[in-house]
Protein backbone atom coordinates (compact mmCIF):
# COMPACT_ATOMS: atom_id res chain seq x y z
CA UNK A 1 0.00 0.00 0.00
CA UNK A 2 3.03 2.22 -0.39
CA UNK A 3 2.77 5.46 2.19
CA UNK A 4 -0.90 5.46 2.28
CA UNK A 5 -1.36 2.67 4.94
CA UNK A 6 1.38 1.29 6.76
CA UNK A 7 1.97 -2.48 7.48
CA UNK A 8 -1.48 -3.96 5.67
CA UNK A 9 -0.35 -6.36 3.38
CA UNK A 10 0.22 -8.87 6.49
CA UNK A 11 -3.15 -8.20 7.54
CA UNK A 12 -5.34 -8.72 4.50
CA UNK A 13 -3.73 -11.89 3.43
CA UNK A 14 -5.78 -13.40 7.03
CA UNK A 15 -9.07 -12.33 5.18
CA UNK A 16 -11.19 -14.40 3.37
CA UNK A 17 -14.29 -14.63 1.93
CA UNK A 18 -17.32 -14.51 4.36
CA UNK A 19 -15.44 -13.13 7.19
CA UNK A 20 -15.92 -9.61 9.18
CA UNK A 21 -12.99 -7.64 9.59
CA UNK A 22 -12.91 -4.82 12.78
CA UNK A 23 -11.27 -1.86 11.33
CA UNK A 24 -10.82 1.56 12.97
CA UNK A 25 -10.12 4.52 11.40
CA UNK A 26 -9.02 7.19 13.41
CA UNK A 27 -9.44 10.60 12.27
CA UNK A 28 -11.48 13.84 12.44
CA UNK A 29 -10.21 16.46 10.73
CA UNK A 30 -13.04 16.55 8.97
CA UNK A 31 -14.99 17.39 12.26
CA UNK A 32 -17.40 20.56 11.97
CA UNK A 33 -17.44 21.36 15.52
CA UNK A 34 -15.39 19.61 18.28
CA UNK A 35 -12.67 17.21 17.53
CA UNK A 36 -11.58 14.47 19.80
CA UNK A 37 -13.20 10.90 17.77
CA UNK A 38 -9.91 10.08 16.20
CA UNK A 39 -9.63 8.73 19.90
CA UNK A 40 -12.60 6.61 19.55
CA UNK A 41 -11.07 4.03 17.78
CA UNK A 42 -8.68 2.71 21.15
CA UNK A 43 -11.56 4.02 23.72
CA UNK A 44 -13.65 1.47 22.13
CA UNK A 45 -11.53 -1.30 22.01
CA UNK A 46 -10.74 -1.06 25.54
CA UNK A 47 -14.26 -1.54 26.38
CA UNK A 48 -14.51 -4.42 24.20
CA UNK A 49 -12.21 -6.57 25.09
CA UNK A 50 -11.91 -5.29 29.12
CA UNK A 51 -12.20 -8.10 31.94
CA UNK A 52 -15.65 -6.61 32.67
CA UNK A 53 -17.63 -8.03 30.09
CA UNK A 54 -16.94 -10.96 27.04
CA UNK A 55 -17.42 -11.02 23.41
CA UNK A 56 -20.84 -12.45 23.01
CA UNK A 57 -23.93 -10.56 22.07
CA UNK A 58 -27.28 -11.45 22.89
CA UNK A 59 -27.90 -13.10 20.11
CA UNK A 60 -25.62 -15.65 21.00
CA UNK A 61 -22.34 -14.91 18.65
CA UNK A 62 -19.26 -14.95 20.79
CA UNK A 63 -17.01 -13.35 18.85
CA UNK A 64 -14.14 -14.63 21.01
CA UNK A 65 -14.58 -17.86 19.39
CA UNK A 66 -15.59 -16.90 15.98
CA UNK A 67 -12.80 -17.31 13.53
CA UNK A 68 -14.88 -15.09 10.97
CA UNK A 69 -14.40 -11.98 13.28
CA UNK A 70 -10.71 -10.41 12.67
CA UNK A 71 -9.72 -7.69 14.01
CA UNK A 72 -7.15 -5.37 12.09
CA UNK A 73 -6.60 -2.85 14.08
CA UNK A 74 -6.43 0.83 13.14
CA UNK A 75 -5.45 2.40 9.95
CA UNK A 76 -2.48 4.44 9.52
CA UNK A 77 -2.19 7.30 7.13
CA UNK A 78 0.39 8.84 5.12
CA UNK A 79 0.22 12.61 3.98
CA UNK A 80 -2.60 13.71 2.61
CA UNK A 81 -5.61 12.79 0.96
CA UNK A 82 -7.24 10.69 3.92
CA UNK A 83 -10.64 10.01 2.20
CA UNK A 84 -8.99 8.27 -1.25
CA UNK A 85 -6.69 6.28 1.30
CA UNK A 86 -9.60 4.94 3.37
CA UNK A 87 -11.81 4.25 -0.24
CA UNK A 88 -8.69 2.72 -1.47
CA UNK A 89 -7.96 0.60 1.72
CA UNK A 90 -11.92 -0.54 1.73
CA UNK A 91 -11.59 -1.62 -1.99
CA UNK A 92 -8.69 -3.96 -0.63
CA UNK A 93 -10.85 -5.32 2.24
CA UNK A 94 -13.80 -5.88 -0.21
CA UNK A 95 -11.95 -7.31 -3.22
CA UNK A 96 -10.79 -10.16 -0.27
CA UNK A 97 -14.50 -10.97 0.03
CA UNK A 98 -14.49 -9.52 4.05
CA UNK A 99 -17.65 -7.36 5.30
CA UNK A 100 -16.13 -4.05 7.08
CA UNK A 101 -16.82 -2.98 9.88
CA UNK A 102 -15.42 0.19 10.75
CA UNK A 103 -14.74 2.09 14.05
CA UNK A 104 -14.97 6.20 13.18
CA UNK A 105 -13.90 9.24 13.49
CA UNK A 106 -15.99 11.31 12.54
CA UNK A 107 -18.78 10.78 10.10
CA UNK A 108 -17.02 12.05 6.97
CA UNK A 109 -15.51 8.71 6.89
CA UNK A 110 -18.71 7.08 5.50
CA UNK A 111 -18.68 8.66 2.42
CA UNK A 112 -14.92 7.05 0.97
CA UNK A 113 -16.42 4.00 2.94
CA UNK A 114 -19.62 3.77 0.51
CA UNK A 115 -17.76 5.01 -2.22
CA UNK A 116 -16.08 1.45 -2.12
CA UNK A 117 -19.53 -0.35 -1.22
CA UNK A 118 -21.17 0.97 -4.40
CA UNK A 119 -18.33 -0.53 -6.67
CA UNK A 120 -19.75 -4.29 -5.30
CA UNK A 121 -23.22 -3.68 -4.88
CA UNK A 122 -24.93 -1.23 -7.16
CA UNK A 123 -28.65 -1.44 -5.26
CA UNK A 124 -27.11 -0.31 -1.66
CA UNK A 125 -29.58 0.00 0.80
CA UNK A 126 -28.15 2.60 4.06
CA UNK A 127 -29.66 2.87 7.04
CA UNK A 128 -28.38 5.68 8.85
CA UNK A 129 -28.74 6.45 12.73
CA UNK A 130 -27.91 9.76 13.75
CA UNK A 131 -29.48 12.80 15.71
CA UNK A 132 -28.57 15.17 12.45
CA UNK A 133 -29.31 14.21 8.72
CA UNK A 134 -25.54 15.52 7.45
CA UNK A 135 -26.97 16.36 4.00
CA UNK A 136 -25.60 20.04 3.57
CA UNK A 137 -24.60 20.85 0.26
CA UNK A 138 -21.42 22.44 2.06
CA UNK A 139 -20.62 23.49 6.02
CA UNK A 140 -18.46 26.67 6.50
CA UNK A 141 -16.99 25.68 3.22
CA UNK A 142 -16.14 22.48 3.69
CA UNK A 143 -18.24 19.83 1.10
CA UNK A 144 -16.37 17.01 2.84
CA UNK A 145 -17.53 18.20 6.31
CA UNK A 146 -18.72 15.42 8.50
CA UNK A 147 -21.88 17.45 8.28
CA UNK A 148 -21.91 16.80 4.61
CA UNK A 149 -21.39 13.02 3.66
CA UNK A 150 -24.89 11.80 2.83
CA UNK A 151 -24.82 15.04 0.31
CA UNK A 152 -21.93 13.61 -1.76
CA UNK A 153 -23.16 10.00 -1.14
CA UNK A 154 -26.44 10.66 -2.97
CA UNK A 155 -25.62 12.86 -5.41
CA UNK A 156 -22.98 10.71 -6.79
CA UNK A 157 -25.75 8.02 -6.95
CA UNK A 158 -23.84 5.22 -4.72
CA UNK A 159 -26.96 4.37 -2.80
CA UNK A 160 -29.87 2.73 -4.02
CA UNK A 161 -31.88 4.18 -0.64
CA UNK A 162 -30.95 5.99 2.16
CA UNK A 163 -33.39 5.58 5.60
CA UNK A 164 -32.45 8.26 8.26
CA UNK A 165 -33.93 7.29 11.53
CA UNK A 166 -33.72 8.91 14.55
CA UNK A 167 -32.89 12.88 13.36
CA UNK A 168 -33.90 15.77 15.47
CA UNK A 169 -32.10 18.88 13.86
CA UNK A 170 -33.62 19.15 10.51
CA UNK A 171 -33.31 22.90 9.38
CA UNK A 172 -34.75 23.97 5.80
CA UNK A 173 -31.90 23.29 3.90
CA UNK A 174 -31.16 19.98 5.04
CA UNK A 175 -35.24 19.28 4.31
CA UNK A 176 -35.05 20.69 0.94
CA UNK A 177 -31.66 18.62 0.73
CA UNK A 178 -33.76 15.49 1.87
CA UNK A 179 -36.47 15.88 -0.94
CA UNK A 180 -34.08 16.14 -3.80
CA UNK A 181 -32.26 13.27 -2.98
CA UNK A 182 -35.55 11.57 -1.94
CA UNK A 183 -34.08 10.29 1.42
CA UNK A 184 -36.70 8.74 3.33
CA UNK A 185 -36.31 10.38 6.63
CA UNK A 186 -37.85 9.02 9.92
CA UNK A 187 -38.04 12.10 12.52
CA UNK A 188 -37.59 11.44 16.18
CA UNK A 189 -40.80 12.89 16.98
CA UNK A 190 -42.64 10.17 14.70
CA UNK A 191 -40.21 7.46 15.99
CA UNK A 192 -42.36 4.44 17.68
CA UNK A 193 -40.72 0.89 18.46
CA UNK A 194 -42.96 -0.99 15.73
CA UNK A 195 -41.77 1.04 12.81
CA UNK A 196 -40.35 -1.08 9.83
CA UNK A 197 -38.15 0.51 6.98
CA UNK A 198 -38.90 -2.60 4.39
CA UNK A 199 -35.12 -2.81 4.08
CA UNK A 200 -34.46 -5.83 1.30
CA UNK A 201 -30.95 -6.06 -0.38
CA UNK A 202 -27.70 -5.74 1.01
CA UNK A 203 -27.65 -2.96 3.50
CA UNK A 204 -25.19 -0.82 5.10
CA UNK A 205 -25.72 0.25 8.88
CA UNK A 206 -24.26 3.74 9.85
CA UNK A 207 -24.68 4.47 13.54
CA UNK A 208 -23.40 7.95 14.62
CA UNK A 209 -23.88 7.56 18.56
CA UNK A 210 -25.17 10.85 18.92
CA UNK A 211 -28.88 9.10 17.64
CA UNK A 212 -28.75 8.19 21.32
CA UNK A 213 -30.34 10.56 24.27
CA UNK A 214 -26.97 12.33 25.77
CA UNK A 215 -28.39 10.48 28.94
CA UNK A 216 -27.43 6.90 27.33
CA UNK A 217 -24.35 8.60 25.52
CA UNK A 218 -22.53 11.51 26.91
CA UNK A 219 -19.29 10.93 25.11
CA UNK A 220 -20.45 12.90 22.37
CA UNK A 221 -19.05 16.15 20.29
CA UNK A 222 -23.02 17.28 19.69
CA UNK A 223 -25.56 16.63 22.57
CA UNK A 224 -28.87 16.60 21.18
CA UNK A 225 -31.37 15.80 23.98
CA UNK A 226 -34.58 13.69 22.91
CA UNK A 227 -32.64 10.86 21.38
CA UNK A 228 -33.48 6.98 21.44
CA UNK A 229 -32.82 4.60 23.93
CA UNK A 230 -29.82 1.95 23.99
CA UNK A 231 -32.40 -0.58 24.25
CA UNK A 232 -34.16 1.29 21.17
CA UNK A 233 -31.12 1.05 19.07
CA UNK A 234 -29.98 -2.39 20.05
CA UNK A 235 -33.47 -3.41 18.96
CA UNK A 236 -32.79 -1.97 15.69
CA UNK A 237 -30.03 -4.02 14.75
CA UNK A 238 -31.69 -6.94 16.08
CA UNK A 239 -34.82 -6.85 14.30
CA UNK A 240 -32.83 -6.38 10.63
CA UNK A 241 -33.94 -8.96 8.27
CA UNK A 242 -31.97 -8.14 5.16
CA UNK A 243 -28.52 -9.03 4.71
CA UNK A 244 -25.78 -6.68 6.35
CA UNK A 245 -22.71 -6.61 4.30
CA UNK A 246 -21.14 -3.51 6.38
CA UNK A 247 -21.03 -0.34 9.21
CA UNK A 248 -19.68 1.60 10.81
CA UNK A 249 -20.02 3.14 14.23
CA UNK A 250 -18.77 6.91 14.28
CA UNK A 251 -18.38 10.37 16.22
CA UNK A 252 -18.04 8.98 20.09
CA UNK A 253 -16.04 11.63 21.26
CA UNK A 254 -13.84 9.87 24.76
CA UNK A 255 -12.95 13.88 25.48
CA UNK A 256 -16.61 14.11 26.65
CA UNK A 257 -16.57 10.79 28.15
CA UNK A 258 -14.62 10.52 31.47
CA UNK A 259 -16.42 7.24 32.82
CA UNK A 260 -16.08 5.44 29.41
CA UNK A 261 -19.87 5.20 29.73
CA UNK A 262 -20.33 6.27 25.88
CA UNK A 263 -17.23 3.59 25.45
CA UNK A 264 -18.98 0.47 26.73
CA UNK A 265 -22.67 1.13 24.82
CA UNK A 266 -20.26 1.75 21.23
CA UNK A 267 -18.95 -1.81 22.31
CA UNK A 268 -22.14 -3.23 22.95
CA UNK A 269 -23.36 -1.68 19.49
CA UNK A 270 -20.09 -3.33 17.72
CA UNK A 271 -20.82 -6.99 19.31
CA UNK A 272 -24.24 -7.01 17.91
CA UNK A 273 -23.43 -5.56 14.77
CA UNK A 274 -21.16 -7.92 14.26
CA UNK A 275 -23.40 -10.68 14.90
CA UNK A 276 -26.13 -9.51 12.44
CA UNK A 277 -23.04 -9.02 9.91
CA UNK A 278 -22.01 -12.71 10.43
CA UNK A 279 -25.58 -14.09 10.42
CA UNK A 280 -25.71 -13.48 6.94
CA UNK A 281 -21.80 -14.56 5.78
Amino acid sequence: MGNKVNDFHDLLEQLAPGMVALVGVPWDENSSFMAGSAQAPARIREALYAGSSNLCSETGVDLGQEPRFRDLGDLKFGGDAVLIQIEEVLDSLLERGASVLAIGGDHAITYPIIRAYSKKFNTLNILHLDAHPDLYEEYEGNRLSNACPFARIMEENLAARLVQVGIRTLNPHQRDQGQRFGVEIVEMQDFHTELSFGLKGPVYLSLDMDVLDPAYAPGVSHHEPGGLSTREVLKLIQSLRAPLVGADVVEYNPDRDPLGITATVASKFLKEVAACMLRFE
